[in-house]
């Protein structure tokens, strides 16, 4: 299976209703790693890598996000996928 590397920008009300939270278990169970954070502009930034079909599965979550998230707006950027990182975190 390929791997994908995706570069995430959430918009919409995604501060306070713990979308990073659940962008880390969902990319915990599809096996993806990365880290999912907070902007200063109120939206959320995530790196996805892994299996390509988990990193589009993931990407398409975010589409909707957390059950109390109201996402306007995915912007995604393939990039080449770097093997960087050993799990998924929130940064702060």
């Amino acid at each position: 299976m390929p791997q994908a590397r995706a570069h995430v920008i959430v918009r919409g009300k995604v501060q306070g209703v713990y979308f990073r939270g659940y962008t880390q278990q969902e990319a915990l169970a599809a096996g993806v790693t990365g880290w999912v954070r907070n902007l200063p502009d109120g939206s959320v930034e995530a790196v996805f890598e892994g299996e390509r079909e988990a990193v589009e599965r993931l990407v398409a979550w975010c589409r909707k996000g957390s059950p109390a998230a109201r996402v306007t707006e995915v912007e995604v950027t393939w990039e080449d996928w770097r093997g960087e990182f050993s799990g998924f975190i929130i940064r702060r």
